[in-house]
């Protein structure tokens, strides 16, 4: 596995290596003595996957301390832009957001460390995203920020007027009123 700074601690782009023939391809997408051998060590304990369709853009969730969740997260069918922002108070990094393209083709992983608002758009027709959490789900500590925040300049990389957006995103607050 190839592990790629972003320039924000913690939050890590991971490569497999892709064994391909004529058959299709293999790949170990989590293994964990070697993610502990790049320093990466969390215990994760519950997948989640999500199905969307083009132009549908999820987020900026996050979940409070003390709940709040790493995440590790592919794509196993089509292509998404995914965005990470770091909201960890004193981080030297606070309010910078990261993104980068995750597809069924490119195989790359992101890994994000609790402490980030996280979301994402779909660039393909659909796209399936799965990702490992390490602390549960809990409804009551689940928060976010406004995917169109004018201070955090977010390009979702999709046509706007395209964008489907669910109403519980519309009315989060904004990143000033974290």
């Amino acid at each position: 596995m190839i592990v790629k700074e972003t320039g924000i601690e913690g939050l890590l782009i991971l490569e497999p290596r892709v064994l391909k023939d004529p058959r299709g391809f293999f790949y170990e997408s989590y293994h964990k003595e070697e993610l502990a051998g790049h320093g990466i060590e969390y215990e994760f304990i519950q997948d989640n996957s999500s199905r969307s369709s083009y132009g549908v853009i999820r987020g900026l969730h996050y979940q409070k301390e003390p709940y709040a969740q790493s995440k590790l997260v592919r794509v196993t069918e089509g292509a998404i832009y995914d965005v990470a922002v770091d909201i960890r108070p004193g981080s030297p990094t606070y309010g910078k957001c990261f993104g980068v393209e995750l597809s069924a083709e490119n195989f790359l992983q992101l890994m994000i460390p609790a402490g980030f608002a996280h979301g994402l758009s779909v660039l393909s027709d659909h796209a399936t995203v799965q990702y490992k959490c390490d602390k549960y789900y809990k409804p009551e500590s689940e928060s976010g920020i406004r995917f169109d925040d004018p201070d955090l300049h977010i390009d979702w990389k999709i046509d706007s007027g395209k964008a489907v957006i669910s109403e519980k995103d519309r009315i989060l607050p904004y990143f000033k009123q974290l």
